[in-house]
């Protein structure tokens, strides 16, 4: 789990397990703490997002400066969060065998250096055949 944040900087949650709802709650609260400033959170519609379990702390993080922005149902394309997975998925991680600690290294060298040796340019057509 990760945010993009609107200064170009990753926050990503160094959290490698099983992801629920109050994982996700937790990790908001976290990135509000982080962020001087209102923050505003854009989502997809997973289950885990609208839990009635989290739904008190939700409206906690609403009056301490947190606005969630649902997107449309089936549009990831709406999300750059979701461009930089695919991204990460099909060109900056090779595919291979991996451990658990290999693939969470791998993950953290691209964390730590985009920006850097890792950009994404939103106006290059892509093209996966």
């Amino acid at each position: 789990m990760a945010a993009w944040l609107s200064s170009g900087e990753i926050a990503p949650a160094q959290y490698w397990e099983h992801t629920n709802s109050a994982v996700f709650v937790g990790f908001l609260s976290q990135l509000q703490q982080r962020v001087d400033k209102p923050l505003v959170v854009i989502l997809d519609n997973a289950s885990i997002h609208k839990a009635k379990a989290i739904q008190a702390e939700l409206k906690l993080l609403e009056q301490r400066g947190v606005t969630l922005h649902f997107l449309p149902t089936y549009s990831p394309e709406l999300n750059r969060i979701e461009t930089l997975w695919r991204i990460m998925k099909h060109r900056w991680l090779d595919a291979c065998h991996r451990t658990k600690e290999k693939l969470e290294q791998d993950i953290k060298h691209i964390f730590d250096n985009f920006g850097k040796l890792y950009t994404l340019n939103f106006f290059e057509k892509t093209s996966y055949s």
